[in-house]
This record gives C-alpha cells, structure tokens and sequence, in this order.
C-alpha cells in the first residue's frame, strides 16, 4: 500500500486556508471600526440628517456634495488643510531624515538623543497644543526667544491673533510633536543597511554626501516611502491643534481644516450629513495622495 504524496495544489490550498484564518481577527477588526464606519458615513452623506432630530432623514442624493463644492467656507477649508499639510509634511520628512543620520553617526549619546526627539511623541495632541499655547502667550517664551534673537525687545509677534503667525504656529506644534517618531522609524531603516556598503564606499574613496546620495538614500527608500505617507496622512487629518486655537481666541478662518470644518458641521450645527459628505471628500482626498505616492515612488525590491 503506497501513500499518496501532496500535490502542489493542495499544499498552496491548505496554506491559504490557514493564512485566512490567521487574518480573520484583523479583517474583522478592520470592518467593524474602519470600513463599516466608511460605507456608513456615504451613506448618510446621502440624506439631510439632523443630528438631534428624531424625524426620519430626507434622501437628496449628491446634494450635500454638489453645496460643498460650490461653498466657499468649504473650500477655505481646503486651502487650510492644504497650506498647513504641504507646510509641515516637507519640513518634516527632511529635518526627520537629517537628524537621524546625525543620530547614527555619533557613537556618544545617541541614546540620549533618541529619546530627547522621540519624548514629544508620547505626549497627546491636547496637552502639546496646551503647552505651546502658553509658549505663544504675548508674554510667553515664544515672544521672548523670538524677540532675543531679533534684538526687538517688548514686540508682540501675534502668535494666536494674526492669519499667517497662527498658521505658522499650528505647523511648530505639529512638527515639534512628530518629528521624534518619524526620526525612530529613519534610524530603524538606516540600522538595517549592513555596515560592508559603507566599509566598501570608504575604501573607494567615496565622499560623506555620495555615500548619502549613492548607498543610503536608496537603500532608505522603502522607509522614506512609509514615512511620507504617515507624515502626510497625519497632516491632512490634523484637528486638536486647531480646535483648541480657536477655543483660546484664534482667528478660525485661517486654520479652519476640514476636520476642523467637519467638527463645527456635524456638532456644533447638527447638519451631520454634512459632515459625512465632507469626511467622505477628505478620506477620498487621502486615498488619493497615498495611491499617488506609491505610483511615483514605485521601484524594483531594494536588496542588499
């Protein structure tokens, strides 16, 4: 009596068996609190909903879509998340780059450093913004230091009353926040490319910045990748900083983000398929950027 061998087939059927039971929690997970929330959100973006009324909402169809596009509040708010995302997103993916190649190439305090930059990270949005907003306090250490370095004693810079100093403050806080954790994940991708490229780069004689251009840029690729869609899906959903300028006396119209937007709809105004619509815009707004990224960094498997 002979046994029967495996055929190829059923081997790949049985490891796509277990695979999908391996992943069922998560796509569970990810129904329940990700796409459930999604297709309901389009869903009531379709109906003219009050969200404190007990009448049963009216269906219009794109109405809520076809007035976002045609309003101005919403498309200041689109200026505002654009402006404030382009002005965080850049210098937080070069600076977050930079200091972790100073990172990795000292051998005293790295450590140190390490958790000097990544200590903001752990702290929530609420509390960061609380603390810069009594840095901007007219006389808080923001009007000082700026004032220190300027040599213009006793000028108030407006941090929290003029357009553009409020803008530029939403953009301190934020990249004050993450740029510790962006730097974490650049050190784990240097810590990866093997020591043998450099020790041959020295041997041939290669420059510090051609090493940089010819061997680590490239091979970080992947990492620079992961950290400039994270950097900017974190930036076009930003809205505590926002929130808590405008309830401290901020001019809202400079800073009035879609989520910003979103919350005094929905909320505030109770018009929640509103709301809805426009959670829809944003989410399609960054699905398109992610799609858009991975297109134009598109490239063969890095290897070493």
């Amino acid at each position: 009596m002979t046994k029967k061998k495996n055929r190829p087939g059923r081997i790949d059927r049985k490891l796509a068996r277990w695979g999908l039971i391996f992943v069922a929690p998560s796509i569970a997970f990810f129904s329940v609190f990700s796409f459930y929330p999604i297709g309901m959100a389009f869903y009531t973006s379709l109906f003219k909903k009050n969200l404190l009324s007990l009448k049963r909402p009216d269906f219009i169809g794109l109405k809520n879509y076809i007035y976002l596009f045609g309003s101005s509040d919403f498309w200041n708010s689109v200026e505002a998340t654009f402006v404030f995302a382009l002005g965080t997103f850049l210098p937080l993916l070069i600076a977050s780059l930079m200091l972790a190649a100073f990172i990795m190439s000292i051998s005293k305090a790295r450590r140190f450093f390490q958790m000097a930059y990544y200590s903001p990270a752990v702290i929530s949005s609420v509390v960061s913004a609380a603390i810069w907003l009594l840095i901007f306090d007219p006389r808080g250490l923001g009007n000082q230091w700026v004032n220190a370095i300027l040599q213009t004693p006793g000028i108030d810079n407006r941090w929290l009353a003029d357009s553009t100093m409020v803008r530029l403050s939403t953009m301190i806080v934020y990249f004050w926040k993450y740029i510790g954790y962006f730097v974490i994940i650049f050190i784990s991708g240097l810590a990866n490319i093997p020591r043998s490229m450099y020790e041959a780069a020295e041997i041939d004689g290669a420059t510090g910045w051609a090493v940089f251009w010819k061997i680590t840029f490239p091979l970080l690729k992947p990492t620079v990748v992961l950290v400039s869609i994270m950097s900017m899906l974190q930036c076009l959903k930003t809205f505590s900083t926002q929130y808590l300028f405008t309830q401290s006396g901020a001019p809202q119209g400079p800073i009035n983000v879609i989520t910003l937007n979103i919350y005094n709809t929905g909320i505030r105004d109770f018009r929640i398929g509103r709301a809805s619509a426009m959670s829809i815009i944003l989410f399609s707004i960054m699905l398109f950027f992610t799609w858009l990224q991975f297109r134009t960094s598109k490239s063969d498997e890095v290897n070493y």
